[in-house]
């Protein structure tokens, strides 16, 4: 964990278009959900690649 106020926030359109916040480092891509947790070769996937239009920025205070 860091310290208070270390963590950049950015907006995200999810698919009902209303946004939330993740934090930056997780911004480009998108945990799978059970469905496709894992590829052709039966390997889990980690993540996924976020569309670049749902990402709309940092978040302002």
């Amino acid at each position: 964990m860091g310290k208070t106020g270390s963590i950049q926030w950015i907006q995200i359109k999810n698919r009902k278009g209303k946004i939330r916040l993740v934090p930056e480092g997780e911004a480009k891509y998108k945990k799978p959900g059970p469905c496709q947790r894992y590829d052709s070769k039966g390997a889990i996937r980690r993540k996924i690649a976020r569309k670049k239009s749902s990402i709309l920025g940092a978040r302002r205070t």
